[in-house]
């Protein structure tokens, strides 16, 4: 049996190394030659890897590429792409050049509304309560405004602070429900701190309130933090042609397919089993860009998928519409995003990503976000409505079977040719690559 191990992580990270792979590991020297050849070579660009998180042993490569000759806004991008699996940016690159040729993508940003709460339970009667708070309510931007004035003069800061009665949910509990405008920051510390800031005042306040009786001042926070369902931070992406104009390959009829694709959307907007999977879809666009300029993908993702559920049951984030002989595609999402703070000035690559989009505000980052989702989700269901995912979805993961298998150049060259004409799945790859080598 393992022992837990006590003082971990104030070991060095070769010690931290060594005692996971004597722990773990049949061969710890393979174990060990593993880890440390994902090291990066220049010293300091590695100690600045190592600092980014607590107990860092190696780098975790993700591949980083770009899809070009996207048209947003008239404007022209090559967008950056990190992610591991096959063919999301081939199919990002391909509906941007299908989309380009009809006049490019068009976004607005909606809103740029964050939200953070103090929830806290309250012993008394709310009539008073609400007198409270509307007394004490300048006092929470008063006692911010160390924290704000910055922000301030960029246009941000506290927008908003409600007091919501949720007694109904849960005895006792009432909220802060506090919005804000970060601007081009992602804005998590700035309202985590304002947030505990309205924590401090309001029991304060409450402590010296000559209205409320001993239980009533005795105020109880249970905690303060910001949300990441922000349903008033939306942008919107869109495309649209005429239905003539929507296939490029003369064996689709372009009437048949318009009709068929927005059959395929209404499915999506209906059936839940079909929309978790049609926006996962959604999210290979998203989350390659999000992790590229160095945003939180994880926050994002659970954003998106609780807007998803906004009117009771999970539904497509797309949604498409033919109208007077005009096909429209378009999409709703709530991206809560900075270009400013936290990896954005650390990552070298990160740095990258931000200079190659001409250095973006978060509401333009917004729109290449979003957009980069919806040219996903209209490759992924043209696919699924003409030839089927897996023609083109295979291709690009052959290499990655080939790899697998430590096929030879020439091995490959083969397989590939083989397989131009011919359906694929694993077995029939790995099959194929016996029968070569015998």
């Amino acid at each position: 049996m393992i022992q837990n191990i006590k003082g971990f992580s104030k070991l060095s990270k070769e010690e931290k190394i060594e005692w996971i792979s004597k722990t773990y590991f049949s061969n710890p020297t393979e174990a060990t030659k593993t880890v440390k050849q994902y090291w990066n070579s220049n010293e300091d660009l590695q100690k600045l890897h190592d600092e980014f998180i607590e107990n860092t042993l190696t780098n975790f490569y993700l591949p980083y590429g770009v899809a070009p000759n996207f048209v947003i806004n008239g404007k022209n991008y090559t967008i950056p792409m990190a992610i591991e699996e096959s063919s999301v940016v081939a199919a990002a690159s391909k509906a941007a050049k299908f989309w380009g040729e009809r006049g490019g993508f068009k976004a607005t940003v909606i809103n740029t509304e964050k939200i953070g709460q103090v929830h806290f339970l309250f012993k008394g009667n709310f009539e008073k309560l609400e007198t409270f708070f509307k007394e004490i309510k300048p006092k929470f931007f008063s006692d911010t405004e160390n924290f704000t004035k910055n922000m301030q003069k960029r246009g941000g800061g506290i927008l908003d602070i409600e007091l919501k009665d949720k007694t109904s949910a849960l005895e006792n509990y009432f909220q802060l429900h506090a919005t804000f405008n970060t601007k081009d920051s992602m804005g998590a510390n700035f309202i985590n701190t304002c947030l505990e800031q309205f924590a401090k005042t309001l029991e304060n306040e409450a402590n010296a309130y000559a209205g409320f009786n001993e239980e009533e001042k005795n105020i109880q926070v249970v905690m303060s933090i910001l949300s990441n369902y922000v349903p008033n931070c939306i942008v919107r992406a869109e495309v649209s042609c005429p239905v003539d104009q929507l296939s490029d390959d003369a064996s689709i009829d372009s009437r048949e397919f318009a009709e068929k694709f927005v059959n395929a959307i209404k499915i999506a907007e209906i059936e839940p089993y079909r929309a978790v999977t049609h926006n996962k879809g959604i999210m290979n666009g998203i989350d390659a860009v999000i992790v590229a300029t160095g945003n939180d993908f994880r926050a994002v993702a659970a954003g998106v998928h609780a807007y998803a559920s906004r009117n009771g049951s999970y539904s497509s984030l797309s949604h498409a519409k033919i109208e007077n002989d005009i096909f429209t595609f378009w999409i709703d999402v709530p991206l809560a995003i900075g270009t400013i703070g936290g990896l954005t000035t650390l990552h070298p690559l990160v740095k990258f990503s931000l200079e190659m989009l001409g250095k973006p505000s978060a509401e333009e980052l917004m729109q290449i976000v979003a957009v980069t989702g919806l040219a996903q989700n209209f490759a992924a269901v043209r696919s699924l409505t003409t030839t089927g995912i897996q023609q083109g979805h295979m291709k690009m993961h052959i290499m990655n079977i080939l790899n697998q298998h430590g096929a030879s150049k020439e091995e490959k060259i083969k397989v590939l040719d083989y397989f131009k004409d011919n359906t694929i799945s694993h077995s029939l790859v790995v099959d194929y690559l016996e029968q070569l080598r015998k």
